[in-house]
């Protein structure tokens, strides 16, 4: 329990040093956003409507740096995150109405990638010197190609010449979302080239990486004494697989780190909706309070998947709660 604690010290201190770079860095961003604004709006403004917008979009900007960390702090105890400037509508709000595809995009993405990768790395290290061992050419190469690269040929090979799956977009644009069957399998239809392309390009690293682990695993006392006991092989493989995954659960949360920069790529390649979109907006409209409501979100994810491994790595491996015990 100390190590969780310990870990949790520290993810509170990484949690406000991130929240004031999150802070710090719109602010040292060229250009003035109000101004931006304001050269948007057609015809005559007048002063008093020039106030009104700095009252509502400024945050304060016109004061001191030290006074708007203290407001930002506390509107974030708040739950607040300001107002988008680009879109007049509440971050939070802005937010929630699009971070539900980038979950479902990534999640799916990764909970398969890692599934899929760690049930083949230890097929193949348990049988490892067999046939499957010409597989892994073709996994190293996958391996080293980009999401958004293998998205774009694999639009351009099944999308566009083949017409496998749609183009572009979450769904068929002139349906109603609504819990229907219609709906539902639009929404799996578009999914699955932006789902491929990210799961092809991950599964390489969990399934050798877990190959691996596998191998070096499996010439363990603990696994050669258990084959000499006669145990079932099933079992056996079982064994020598929990301990051979510690390592695959400890990069689980350095992997959506990469699954959510990668996804923002993707979602652009397949014009799916979703955080990636609002951050080039954002960042295209100098869109301060967007900015850093969506730097965040992102952050607090990793963090928090972070931790869940920690959580996991605690459960799974005794050793952790022998030591905490001592």
């Amino acid at each position: 329990m100390r190590m969780l604690l310990r870990r949790l010290g520290v993810y509170a201190f990484t949690a406000w040093v991130t929240i004031t770079v999150n802070f710090i860095l719109p602010h040292l961003m060229p250009g003035d956003p109000i101004q931006q604004l304001i050269a948007k709006l057609t015809g005559r403004v007048t002063p008093e409507e020039i106030r009104a917008i700095k009252e509502q979009f400024g945050a304060g900007l016109d004061q001191p740096l030290y006074l708007q960390y203290l407001h930002y702090w506390g509107h974030l105890l708040q739950g607040q995150l300001g107002t988008s400037i680009s879109l007049s509508a509440p971050v939070a709000q802005v937010l929630g109405s699009q971070i539900w595809w980038t979950i479902g995009l990534i999640g799916i993405a990764a909970v398969l990638s890692f599934v899929i990768g760690t049930f083949l790395g230890v097929v193949f290290g348990w049988t490892r010197g067999s046939r499957f061992d010409s597989v892994i050419p073709l996994a190293t190469f996958l391996q080293s190609v980009p999401y958004y690269f293998l998205g774009t040929i694999l639009i351009m090979a099944f999308a566009v010449h083949f017409h496998f799956f749609p183009l572009q977009n979450a769904y068929d644009q002139y349906l109603s979302p609504g819990f229907n069957t219609t709906y539902i399998w639009s929404l799996f239809r578009h999914s699955q080239l932006p789902i491929l392309s990210i799961v092809l390009s991950s599964l390489a690293g969990w399934m050798l990486g877990m190959r691996n682990m596998m191998i070096t695993t499996v010439a363990e006392d603990f696994v050669l004494m258990a084959v000499a006991k006669g145990l079932p092989r099933r079992r056996v493989i079982f064994h020598a697989a929990r301990n051979a995954i510690l390592p695959s659960v400890a990069n689980f949360a350095l992997a959506i780190g990469l699954l959510v920069s990668g996804s923002l790529l993707v979602e652009q390649i397949f014009n799916y909706p979703g955080v990636g979109n609002l951050l080039v907006q954002a960042v295209g409209n100098e869109d301060y309070p967007l900015l850093q409501g969506i730097f965040l979100l992102i952050t607090f994810t990793v963090l928090g998947a972070n931790f869940l491994a920690d959580l996991l790595y605690y459960l799974l491996d005794p050793r952790t709660r022998t030591a905490t015990a001592h």
